[in-house]
């Protein structure tokens, strides 16, 4: 029988050139402690290559993969968008619908395909760490030029990252990058060459500069704001048009570095909710519409004319419970709340199986690090039940869930008050807007944040880096569960450091069983992120955290 290294030749080559990252990964794999899958993410990670040695330097690798054929033409692909919930700006943009718009014209320095967790080139042709992991070394790639002519250099990235981490910025980001790169970390090496030195060392560092970070699009060092204003970016397409609330439009750029993109024009119109984009597609007036939810959707995904596509995620819903509420204070009470629900149930009603179950702890089912020994939850009435009555509330109690008016989050809000009734806990609902829910995002101002009982989405992520640190770290900037334990805090910080996947994994099984023990949230489900589009629509990409890319987009009649 053959080994994986006579199988794979290149295991050789890349034994001898690799970084002692990379040789311990393989290592792992040759034996048979991880996948090859697993082993090929993580060549990804750490921009080893392992199709002939040396560094992953084919230019938008993934993208090309999904090529369709064709020239340029002059059509216009019709998107059917939910409506930005507030300004389009790479600083400050959290919902999904704006981050769509973001990469139309922008692009960062990875891209990240999403469901396969395999890091691609883009602005950067290769990336490497020291041997602490600590410091990461950029290439980037020459004769690119920003829209308005400026050439892209390594002056750009640095900015961009000074104004992403710095405190005083406003930044959204900050939930990816405090902690983990600093104002003034960046480092210019020459023209085309960075060197981020990080505050600790992270193995997964490459995913917080790549898509997978979706404020991380490059902007120009002299960048001053007004985005909507000029879309200012490096990609296929530039700004054309663009009106808060109506619709926003971007042309082929004839300068892009890369293959031009196939059709002219991206226009897309914003809808108030999904109802309205799927109105909008089968009355022909859109070709596309991104966030397609299997909720409300069985026209389209019962309908030859129509092609629902998708791809497993990390995207979820966290159902937080302020830890500091009286209500909540008792972690019993927060075990019979997740102990109430039938996740089998949620995942065939509300997704038709689109979905996998989610165990209470950010750790999804496509993560290479999660450990899928830890036991499932399940519902259990009695015990919820019993466990209310050991926290001196045996006849339950009365509590407010406040939410967002967002996919099939309203649906699910009714579930839970439904599961919660069956154990005597009542329930009201109050379901906002977007921008009332998340307010301004800060503590005393966001009802998101300030909520005894909520139900957030989050967005797919490549690795659970971000989950684990911004909704559940003791001074995580999303910590709606006001959840402080500093057991699980340092717990964090080991997977962080941690290199090689075997490592992660074993760190994971302990977060997971803290996280079932303590349930500040509930995670239910994982769900699968979909499209929707016209049977003759061809060559639209999109990943798992709802960006969408049409530079190889083509209608047919």
């Amino acid at each position: 029988m053959k080994t994986p290294a006579d199988r794979f030749p290149a295991l050789d080559l890349a034994r001898r050139t690799a970084d002692p990252y990379g040789n311990h990964a393989i290592d792992e794999f040759v034996a048979g402690r991880i996948t090859r899958r697993d082993l090929l993410r993580y060549a990804s990670v750490i921009g080893l290559s392992l199709v002939g040695g040396g560094a992953l330097n084919a230019p938008r690798a993934f993208a090309q993969g999904n090529a369709s054929p064709g020239v340029p033409s002059n059509q216009t692909i019709r998107v059917a968008h939910l409506t930005p919930a507030g300004a389009v700006d790479p600083l400050t943009v959290t919902d999904a619908a704006s981050l769509a718009l973001l990469n139309q014209t922008g692009e960062f320095l990875i891209d990240d395909d999403g469901e396969k967790l395999v890091l691609s080139p883009a602005l950067a042709l290769s990336w490497k760490p020291n041997d602490k992991g600590d410091v990461w070394t950029f290439k980037l790639r020459e004769n690119v030029k920003f829209h308005d002519g400026q050439p892209f250099t390594a002056k750009d990235v640095a900015a961009t990252f000074d104004r992403l981490a710095d405190p005083a910025s406003g930044s959204a980001a900050l939930s990816v990058l405090k902690g983990v790169l600093s104002k003034g970390g960046v480092k210019v090496v020459d023209e085309h060459t960075v060197a981020f030195h990080l505050d600790a060392p992270n193995g997964n560092f490459p995913y917080y500069v790549s898509s997978d970070n979706y404020n991380a699009v490059i902007l120009p060092a002299n960048y001053a704001g007004g985005y909507e204003k000029s879309f200012i970016g490096t990609g296929p397409f530039k700004f054309e048009k663009y009106q808060p609330k109506v619709g926003a439009s971007f042309v082929r750029n004839p300068d892009y570095w890369g293959e031009k993109a196939l059709p002219q024009r991206v226009q897309f119109s914003f809808y108030a909710d999904q109802q309205a984009q799927l109105l909008a597609l089968q009355g022909h007036q859109a070709d596309v519409m991104g966030t397609f939810t299997v909720q409300g959707g069985a026209a389209i995904l019962n309908n030859p004319e129509y092609k629902a596509i998708g791809v497993k995620s990390s995207a979820h819903r966290q159902i937080h419970m302020r830890n500091d509420n009286p209500l909540f204070k008792d972690k019993r009470v927060r075990q019979a709340l997740a102990l109430s629900l039938d996740r089998d149930v949620l995942v065939r009603g509300l997704f038709k199986g689109r979905a996998q179950l989610g165990n209470d702890s950010p750790f999804a089912p496509v993560f290479p690090s999660s450990d899928a020994g830890v036991a499932q939850r399940r519902i259990d009435v009695a015990k919820a039940k019993q466990l209310l009555a050991q926290a001196g509330v045996p006849n339950g109690f009365d509590v407010t869930l406040t939410t967002e008016k967002y996919m099939e989050i309203p649906d699910l809000a009714v579930v839970v008050q439904n599961a919660a009734k069956a154990i005597g806990v009542r329930i009201n609902l109050k379901v906002e807007s977007q921008s009332l829910y998340y307010g301004a995002g800060t503590p005393g101002k966001s009802d998101w944040l300030d909520s005894p009982l909520g139900i957030t989405d989050y967005g797919h992520r490549g690795v659970p880096n971000v989950f684990l640190n911004a909704p559940l770290t003791s001074t995580g900037t999303w910590n709606a569960a006001h959840f402080k334990n500093p057991q699980y805090d340092q717990l964090v910080a080991q997977f962080v450091a941690a290199i090689d996947v075997a490592s992660q994994k074993k760190i994971s099984g302990q977060i997971q069983t803290l996280l079932l023990d303590e349930t500040p949230i509930i995670i239910p489900f994982f769900y699968d992120q979909l499209i929707a589009m016209r049977k003759g629509v061809n060559g639209v990409r999109f990943t798992a955290l709802a960006q969408l890319y049409f530079d190889r987009a083509v209608l047919s009649a």
